[in-house]
């Protein structure tokens, strides 16, 4: 039996690589966060599924690895890519050297990529991910990969940006960006990628610093290349510098 850890992209069922949308028709039980699986329930209403609330991933994994050890093909979903800041690694480090069970990682669209492409072109050029939850990694640490980042003049993707608990989070990592990228350096956010709801803002980094933002939105400040093309966030990867 097959144990998949599925990334099925920014929300919306077209987002879904043909990859996953097998792996999870493959699997005869699908297992997620709560509003994950609320996602893609109705295009595989013949499986079992079981969901579990945030903060209960461990818990989450185990009953999928148990499953599957019980003789089931098991799809774990994440959103995005489940191998950025999704279970993947989590599913390794729970099954150990354990070889019992096929673990299989089904790579997706994460929203960097996805958010990416809504904005424009902000990515074309070296860029770092980062995300501003705590919950699992210091806020020291955390700032420090923000300023190291802005101090290498990477376009920095930002996921889990502001909560109700972490409200001034963003406007705190514009602070550390702002000693090393200009006010007017172009930034945009998009919110609810692939999903109802759908927005997206482009704006300064000055303006990114009183934005209101909530967990469903990914960041994305630009380097001191990035500029603002017939209203999208780009990022030149320098081709005209050298073939014009």
């Amino acid at each position: 039996m097959k144990l998949y850890v599925v990334g099925f992209g920014a929300g919306g069922y077209e987002y879904m690589t043909i990859q996953a949308k097998k792996a999870i028709e493959s699997s005869n039980i699908v297992v997620g966060y709560t509003v994950y699986v609320d996602l893609i329930k109705e295009h595989f209403k013949d499986k079992e599924f079981y969901s579990t609330p945030m903060m209960k991933e461990i818990d989450r994994c185990k009953w999928a690895i148990d499953k599957t050890k019980a003789g089931n093909n098991v799809a774990m979903v994440c959103s995005g890519d489940s191998g950025v800041y999704g279970m993947a690694s989590l599913i390794y480090e729970l099954t150990g050297d354990d070889d019992s069970i096929e673990i299989e990682v089904v790579a997706g669209v994460t929203a960097a990529l996805s958010g990416g492409a809504v904005l424009g072109a902000p990515l074309t050029h070296d860029f770092a991910v980062i995300s501003l939850s705590d919950l699992l990694t210091p806020m020291e640490l955390i700032k420090k990969r923000i300023e190291c980042a802005a101090m290498g003049d990477f376009v920095i993707c930002i996921y889990n940006p502001s909560s109700k608990k972490r409200s001034s989070y963003l406007s705190e990592a514009c602070d550390i960006m702002l000693q090393y990228k200009g006010k007017d350096t172009i930034c945009g956010y998009v919110k609810n990628i692939g999903r109802d709801g759908e927005e997206s803002t482009i704006l300064t980094l000055e303006e990114l610093k009183y934005s209101e933002v909530d967990m469903f939105t990914t960041v994305f400040v630009g380097n001191s290349q990035t500029k603002l093309i017939n209203g999208k966030m780009v990022t030149p990867r320098g081709y005209s510098n050298i073939y014009q």
